[in-house]
């Protein structure tokens, strides 16, 4: 066999696995659906998930009346650390709920608030303050809105949301988007509840998922893209192109050697 024959099956090794290593096309796509159309939009009702607060929670709390003078007598958080959005400024000036899920609010003192929604904490917050104060508002925001996410994106890491809601799709934007070998039909969900962790998995390319009431995410949920089987074919490929290499040249420098 001469060295022609060698380079040869090098070539047809590399194109053999580097077709193994391709991601085709139909698993790229979000919400593949046959129902779309450019003529009229396609209606899809969904369920939005209501968050009740748990200990490990930080609230913004102002208090706004009349009398300008008494509002410093429950605010702790300010508004230029709220509008500055840094989520140190914002933990360390903000009211965190304790292990026992009550805040400690100066004058009204401590409040049970675990296993409440924001409005609702925000109605309990103002019956109190009434006691002491009239015609105030009371403003509650939760600043502790976080969301971990991992995997095949272009920027993995934590980031805080600055909304009362957040979907999928938004938070998949903030980490840059899934990179070109992330398994789209199988993300994982991991949601913290009073009784623990629980996981989901999640298909972006169903339409469905606009359906899930798991498409609304959570504070503290964390979204993990696993990498698809053609990333490690890719690796395999490349490692094998080096063999291949390797092989050929050992190859040809025999031939030169037996030639002369």
């Amino acid at each position: 066999m001469n060295s022609l024959f060698y380079f040869r099956v090098w070539v047809l090794g590399l194109v053999v696995a580097g077709l193994g290593s391709c991601v085709s096309q139909q698993q790229l796509p979000y919400l593949q659906g046959k129902d779309y159309s450019t003529r009229a939009a396609v209606q899809v009702d969904n369920e939005r998930q209501v968050y009740r607060l748990q200990p490990g929670d930080v609230l913004s709390i102002r208090v706004q009346s009349v009398q300008p003078a008494l509002n410093d007598l429950f605010s702790v958080t300010s508004g230029q650390n709220i509008q500055s959005g840094d989520p140190g400024n914002i933990f360390s000036s903000g009211y965190s709920v304790d292990d026992t899920g009550s805040i400690n609010l100066p004058t009204a003192g401590r409040l049970k608030v675990a296993g409440l929604t924001v409005e609702e904490t925000q109605q309990l917050i103002q019956k109190e303050v009434a006691r002491f104060m009239r015609e105030s508002n009371v403003l509650v925001k939760l600043t502790s809105f976080k969301l971990t996410i991992l995997g095949e994106v272009r920027a993995p890491g934590r980031y805080f949301v600055y909304n009362s809601q957040a979907t999928v799709l938004e938070a998949l934007g903030l980490a840059g988007d899934i990179g070109e070998f992330g398994n789209r039909t199988n993300i994982k969900l991991i949601r913290q509840t009073p009784k623990g962790s629980e996981v989901v998995l999640l298909d972006l390319t169903d339409p469905n998922l606009l359906r899930s009431k798991y498409y609304y995410l959570l504070p503290n949920d964390a979204l993990y893209v696993e990498p698809l089987k053609a990333r490690t074919s890719r690796g395999n490929a490349n490692n094998l192109g080096l063999v291949f290499g390797g092989l050929s040249t050992i190859i040809l420098l025999l031939s030169f050697i037996k030639a002369n």
